[in-house]
């Protein structure tokens, strides 16, 4: 293509017309300047300098109650209407204003701060002919860079060459889909010959036109002119921005989308504002209150018109009108808006300054967790955002990644079966006891109470007896259980509380093989014994799995072998071959070259049968050194298991048994198989194979009937389990977590088998499931049709008449209730259609499962599945990941928890949560999330109440002051009450309270259930807190106002006037909140009882300090109420109104608690009363190992990528490399 016919294209472009193709010519900055192409900044904060301010004052006044207060200021400054000064509510507004903007800056600098250190990595630039060394920021597209092995992608780019044959190029992409297998990208021809010389590369001109930037990781269309000619570019050929660089020593590339462009970055979605649960509830009672404030103002206002018009006119003389208030009407008007005035403490902005410093106080107690530290990485858990602590107390939905959260991305030979033989990389556990984890038990026959839940031995003169207390304890029943038999833990130990721990038995010791890798460990003597002697099968097993892969060895120091493997299964069962005695040393397109005990032996590598996801196996022909034939094939156990010689039968029943075990250890299988060929008939295959594989019609089908016929009547070998390391803890932790009502779904971008192993592996699947439903419809028809008939099972309706006609979306999908538990599994392209056309079945069908998994799911996909359920199911959800995979669906979700894991720190960098163990969660949720829940709705319904109480006095005052706006309490209590007196008390309960402690909380994850329903806070709690406070109110008043009307002292002086009247109405309120908090605490402290009576003896102490005689002579129109405390307070009439109306305004509560306690108790009161009755802690929560029962199932996974096998034979992939290992007899 020439320059001149495409010139048009460099013209300048507004920059608000949507892209829809890019083209982009190669080293010329100038002319893909002309398009405003982004650079390769990126930019995940949300502000900057300039922003900060209006955009964090714009969230911030989302907040109804802030932009409620705002209105106040503005009444404030009319004096005509205004009673207080306008500080009192500006100084409160621009406190909990500037808080907020304090920690949502700082939580955004920390997102600056990680974005610069992602934009100022090196990176080699090509300029002016020459490789510069520049940062990630400065790169720009149409660029061409220089990466180097191990380094992250800087950009999306075209490869163009490399250092390994034919531009072949490894990548690991865990960041993008989750996979640490290596898959290979290959440079065209025509640009990879320039390999590293850079003036042909500096002079490279080729031009690029393909798609606009999208998130499609899977897809790439473009085409390449170069010197006129065109060349078509596809996925293959690009390396995307967040891969890792493996086994490549140097690569060139060509920026073709850069920054925010690139496909890692369109998947992560936008920072968006969270709230929680509670913000939102608040926004709606806000309202509430502000409509109920109005009415009361309303009927305040026209009852001061009518006062006015009836009594007030007449009285002017005494009473004058402002020269402003020309009749009664507009003084009731005034009135009105002085009362909203004077009633704004239904709702004190106090209330949100209490809120972010329980927050605060929160996720400091996250932070300073010891139990969710992870000392082998020093990495403890951090809060990185402090708004959402209460709404860990609420998820109903987890959606979890699974390569680096569940697992550890580490793949261990663990167990095999070799012949009818079963050997293990440790032997049989020995019990421990979970309190002194010593080994000092043993069986005895003992009689215990079977009601008690912990019980303790002591020795006596009968006998062994229960309890610390045995007099006090009747017997039940005589059991044999284990006893630990250590001296002062000499305890009866439940199932729960007997551990497992491998016995100390030696590492086998592979010192007889100098290329063993030192890494691998294993416990099975006889396995190792088994080699030595020369047993042939055990011999054939090891030979199998050195010949039979596609991995690639590599020797980076002297002496030490490397493997490069594009599998990790691979890697493990290649390694084991290794330590046993069978070292797999080198490969050439014709040859693979193994040490077995000591001796270098060649075979020639003759075929590859690939693997395939439709085959799920893999085999290679052989020639052995003695010029015999071999075929030797591993793959699924149902596949291969087909394909056997009856000769096989007996051992085929017999190894079943084996892989049923390591299924239900969760381990990845393959059944190993061989056979040996007959050399005219194998000559006859390849001579057909050959034929096949350059057919021009049905080669796809005419190769597979070849496999199908070479790959059969095989002898057994056995089978190999290989363990994808779960993270300590994941299969408990799901298994509590799912007895706290909350559901988790996995969403991966591994593939199908693997992602279901998994899900096996952690208990998630399990053969108890009445169904497992796997959707592998071909078109969105067959996929609706799949989901319907799968909902149609579960509720157990007609599945004959499944319509295929769309449903109505509606609003909310309510949960439902099926008989049994069932699981999905659904793939990412099929997920497509799902979520495009039939959301609605998917999710119906989904969520009437117990677990969901969604695979080869891209990083978009992740988070349109967690909006989905929060549109429809109205639900609260969690995301937890670890990888830049995983930051899209992190942000989506109300919470998102970052694992420091094996994928960087991208995940962390985005989350609102971090750890570095996914059973940490279970602490987080259950401990954390539901103490911070239930402490946050405590405070809530105390705060209301106690505002309620206090505001609705002004309103029944209102009735005897000619409702003249006048303040029944004195200014210093109106100032003081919110501040002072009643603010430690209620801040102490809501950082120090729990119902019952962490060790209960996990024991019972039952308890989480109530704040996945907002049982401790709703809208009907708060219509029951105005209720209680408007009760109180009139008690706080009527009262008071009764026991003073017409009242005298001793002395015969009355003290029915309007300062001790208000002096005993305020005392009577204090009382009565402080006591009603002391009723609301569950958990007593120090703290507690010092600022819960510690604010009424303060209040008592300023109240005797201002109402003295020097203060008024001091500041004699700020303290009037002079002598009133000690005149009113001295009189025993007055400390029994006190004391009657705070019995009063408590007593209801008590009737009601104790009722619903003893009629309708909850399974805190439950568990509350259990407590009280035994007295003891539960035991410690102990790490086991699920077994699952044996039911067949095949436990096949197997992370290999097709192919490899191609690759390798045409020797597009090999390097000469010199192995320095000198055997002593070479056999060819």
């Amino acid at each position: 293509m020439k320059y001149e016919k495409n010139y048009f294209f460099a013209l300048d472009l507004p920059t608000d017309i949507k892209e829809e193709e890019r083209y982009l010519k190669a080293n010329d900055r100038n002319f893909n300047t002309k398009f405003h192409y982004v650079n390769n900044r990126i930019k995940t904060s949300k502000y900057n300098i300039f922003t900060f301010l209006p955009i964090n004052l714009f969230e911030q006044f989302q907040r109804i109650a802030n932009a409620y207060f705002l209105f106040l200021l503005v009444l404030q400054f009319i004096p005509q209407i205004s009673s207080l000064s306008w500080y009192t509510t500006v100084v409160p507004l621009m406190l909990v204003l500037l808080i907020t903007a304090v920690k949502d800056a700082i939580d955004d600098y920390h997102r600056y701060r990680s974005d610069n250190q992602v934009n100022n990595r090196e990176v080699m630039i090509l300029k002016d002919g020459q490789l510069q060394r520049g940062k990630w920021m400065h790169v720009e597209v149409g660029d061409v860079i220089r990466m180097e092995n191990n380094h992250f992608v800087t950009a999306d780019m075209l490869l163009l060459s490399s250092s390994e044959p034919y531009g072949l190029t490894y990548i690991e992409t865990a960041e993008l889909d989750g996979e640490t297998n290596l898959k290979v990208k290959q440079a065209l021809t025509v640009t990879s010959d320039m390999g590293e010389n850079t003036q042909a590369l500096a002079s490279f001109d080729g031009e690029v036109r393909c798609e606009a930037p999208n998130n499609r990781l899977d897809k790439f269309k473009g085409t390449l002119t170069y010197k006129e000619n065109k060349y078509p570019l596809d996925n293959e050929k690009i390396l995307l921005r967040g891969c890792t660089l493996r086994n490549t020593e140097w690569c060139y590339g060509l920026v073709i989308f850069a920054g925010q462009d690139s496909k890692l970055m369109q998947n992560s979605g936008l920072s968006a504002f969270k709230r929680t649960n509670i913000d939102r509830l608040m926004n709606i009672l806000v309202l509430w209150i502000f409509g109920f404030l109005i009415v009361m103002c309303t009927v305040l206002a026209i009852g001061n018109s009518i006062w006015e018009s009836q009594k007030g006119y007449y009285f002017q003389v005494y009473l004058p009108w402002d020269v402003d208030t020309p009749n009664a009407s507009f003084s009731g008007f005034l009135m009105f808006w002085s009362y909203v005035i004077i009633l704004n403490t239904v709702v004190p902005i106090s209330l949100y300054v209490s809120i972010e410093v329980i927050r605060l106080g929160s996720s400091f107690y996250i932070d300073w967790d010891s139990k969710m530290y992870y000392p082998k990485k020093d990495t403890p858990a951090l809060a990185r955002t402090t708004t959402l602590t209460e709404e860990l107390g609420q998820i109903q939905y987890i959606f979890s990644d699974k390569t680096g959260t569940l697992t550890q991305n580490i793949m261990i030979f663990n167990k095999c079966t070799i012949n009818g033989k079963m050997l293990r990389l440790s032997q049989a556990p020995d019990k421990v006891c979970a309190k002194c984890s010593m080994k000092k038990w043993m069986a005895m026959r003992v009689t215990v109470n079977l009601n008690l839940y912990a019980t303790r031995f002591f020795r006596t003169a009968t006998g062994i007896l229960v309890g610390s207390q045995p007099s006090t304890y009747r017997f039940v029943k005589a059991v044999t259980l284990p006893i630990c038999t250590r001296s002062y833990c000499f305890i009866l130990l439940s199932h729960d509380e007997v551990s497992t721990v491998p016995q100390k038995t030696e590492k086998v010791d592979f010192s007889f093989n100098p290329m063993a890798d030192p890494k691998f460990v294993f416990y099975d003597h006889s396995l190792l014994e088994a080699v030595k002697i020369g047993d042939p099968e055990v011999h054939e097993f090891f030979r199998l799995l050195s010949l039979c892969h596609t991995v690639m060895p590599e020797e980076k120091q002297k002496g030490t072998l490397i493997y490069q493997a594009q599998s990790p299964d691979e890697g493990a069962l290649v390694t084991a071959a290794r330590n046993f005695g069978f070292v797999f040393l080198s490969r050439t397109p014709e040859t693979i070259t193994l040490v077995e005990m000591g001796k270098t032996v060649v075979y020639e590598l003759l075929s590859i049968l690939d693997f395939d996801n439709v085959r799920k196996r893999m085999s290679v022909v052989v020639r052995h050194p003695d010029g015999n034939l071999y075929l030797y094939c591993k793959g699924a156990d149902t596949i291969v298991f087909e394909r056997l010689s009856a000769s096989s039968q007996q051992l085929k029943d017999i190894t079943t048994t084996h892989l049923d075990e390591f299924a239900g250890d969760g381990l990845r299988t393959l059944a190993l198989a061989y056979k040996e060929l007959n050399k005219v008939y194998f000559t006859n295959w390849q001579e057909r194979y050959q034929e096949a594989s350059t057919s021009l019609e049905n080669r796809e089908e005419l190769l597979s009937e070849l496999y199908e016929e070479i790959e059969k009547d095989l002898t057994l070998l056995g089978a190999t389990a290989v363990e994808d390391k779960l993270q300590d803890g994941v299969p408990q932790t799901i298994e509590t977590l799912s007895k706290a009502n909350i559901k988790i779904w996995v969403l991966t971008g591994d593939k199908q088998e693997t992602a279901v192993n998994i899900g096996y592996a952690c208990n998630m699947l399990n053969e108890d499931m009445k169904n497992i439903f796997i959707i592998d419809g071909n078109n969105s028809e067959e996929v609706r049709v799949e989901l319907r008939k799968a909902s149609a099972i579960m509720r157990k309706e007609d599945q004959t008449e499944i319509s295929i006609k769309q449903l109505k979306k509606p609003t909310f999908i309510p949960e439902e209730n099926v008989d049994g538990e069932y699981g999905l599994v659904i793939s990412g392209d099929l997920l497509a259609y799902a979520l495009e056309d039939m959301e609605i079945d998917f999710l119906e069908t989904a969520c009437l499962c117990k677990t969901v998994i969604c695979c080869r799911v891209t990083p978009l996909q992740k988070a349109q599945v967690i909006e989905l359920v929060k549109k429809y199911k109205k639900a609260i959800t969690l995301a937890i990941g670890d990888g830049a995979n995983d930051v899209s669906m992190i942000k989506a979700a109300h919470i998102g928890v970052g694992i420091s894991g094996e994928e960087g720190t991208q995940a962390v960098l985005s989350s609102d949560f971090s750890f570095a163990q996914f059973r940490y969660l279970q602490r987080l949720l259950l401990v954390h999330g539901r103490w911070s829940y239930l402490r946050m709705c405590r405070f809530l319904s105390y705060f209301f109440y106690k505002n309620f109480a206090f505001t609705f006095v002004h309103f029944w005052y209102g009735f005897f002051c000619g409702f003249s706006a006048q303040t029944v309490y004195d200014e210093w209590f109106i100032t003081l009450y919110n501040l002072m007196y009643t603010s430690l008390p209620v801040l102490a309960m809501s950082l120090f309270d729990q119902d019952v402690n962490d060790r209960w909380s996990m024991a019972y994850p039952q308890l989480y259930e109530p704040g996945q329903f907002n049982r401790y806070f709703n809208k009907l709690v708060f219509v029951k807190c105005v209720i209680h406070g408007v009760y109180s109110s009139l008690v706080l008043f009527f009262i008071p106002y009764g026991a003073l009307f017409e009242a005298v002292r001793d002395d015969g002086e009355t003290v029915s006037d309007y300062q001790s009247f208000a002096l005993i109405a305020q005392t009577c309120l204090l009382v009565a909140v402080t006591l009603q908090i002391a009723l609301d605490t569950s958990f007593w402290t120090a703290i507690n009882h010092f600022f819960i009576w510690g604010s009424l003896a303060v209040y008592f102490a300023i109240t005797f300090t201002m109402y003295s005689n020097g203060m008024y002579l001091m500041f004699p129109t700020s303290f009037p109420f002079i002598g009133t405390a000690r005149n009113a307070l001295n009189q025993p009439h007055v400390w029994l109104t006190i004391f009657l109306s705070a019995v009063m305004c408590v007593l209801p509560i008590v009737i009601v608690r104790y009722l619903s306690t003893e009629l309708r108790p909850t399974s805190i009161d439950k568990l509350q009363l259990k407590i009280r009755k035994i007295k003891t802690l539960p035991p410690k929560p102990v790490v086991r190992r699920l077994k699952r029962p044996s039911v067949r199932r095949s436990a096949y996974a197997f992370a290999h990528q097709q192919g490899f096998g191609a690759l390798i034979t045409s020797g597009k992939n090999m390097r000469i490399r010199n192995i320095n290992y000198k055997p002593s007899k070479t056999v060819v």
